[in-house]
């Protein structure tokens, strides 16, 4: 019989496929144009420029979903919600709830560890303006559905964001284990066989700064994400 992949070969596998995929010839092109344009603070710096695969614990049972790469964020770093506002957010809340062994994400060499936890996106490249197509969700697709398949159950998908939210709905109405998406909404949740999909506003500096998402609001939803994961 042949030998299973371990959780962590399955997401090193995953991770060598995200770094080479091409599929998308108009990300392929922005994610490197992405390096002429960044602001004052990181210009000059390599960037990663190619899809950003997800980051931490193999055997994670809380999956955290974003939209896409920021472009002189993961895209510049290569490591999801790191090097830029969003990321301070979310890692420091992270941090506050035990799942992050530090408050900042600057670097993929800075040492941070996941506990339980694990970060991806619904798109793995940056796209322009933040917004992908509808075709770039599909070409991305199989990639999520490898992500949610080595989820351990029971398990939590917390999705940042109405896109994320859409991503998980639509792979898991693909698979017969969704009859009909709910509304995206701050808190909005719905519960599967062994799964829990949470959703949070996403912690883009638009909705941190203009009060749309507090530290308070996040924190509160992190903790409804993971207490099914205590039990």
């Amino acid at each position: 019989m042949a030998r299973r992949a371990s959780p962590d070969e399955s997401i090193a596998a995953l991770a060598r496929d995200t770094l080479a995929c091409e599929r998308c010839p108009r990300l392929v092109r922005w994610r490197v144009c992405c390096t002429a344009k960044g602001p004052l603070a990181v210009r000059g710096s390599a960037y990663h420029s190619r899809g950003v695969p997800s980051f931490g614990d193999p055997r994670a049972r809380l999956l955290i979903v974003g939209l896409a790469p920021g472009a002189h964020g993961a895209n510049r770093t290569g490591r999801p919600f790191t090097g830029d506002s969003s990321g301070d957010f979310l890692f420091a809340a992270l941090h506050r709830a035990g799942l992050s062994s530090l408050a900042t994400s600057r670097s993929i060499d800075d040492g941070l560890e996941l506990r339980g936890a694990r970060i991806t996106n619904a798109v793995r490249c940056v796209p322009p303006e933040n917004k992908p197509s509808a075709t770039e969700f599909a070409r991305c697709a199989p990639l999520l559905a490898r992500e949610l398949a080595l989820l351990p159950r029971p398990a939590t998908v917390l999705c940042l964001g109405g896109d994320a939210w859409r991503a998980v709905g639509r792979l898991l109405r693909e698979r017969g284990e969704l009859a009909r998406l709910p509304r995206f909404a701050h808190g909005a949740r719905y519960s599967l066989d062994g799964l829990e999909v949470v959703g949070s506003f996403h912690p883009s500096r638009l909705n941190t700064q203009t009060g749309r998402l507090t530290e308070r609001m996040f924190d509160s939803v992190l903790a409804r994400a993971t207490k099914s994961l205590s039990r």
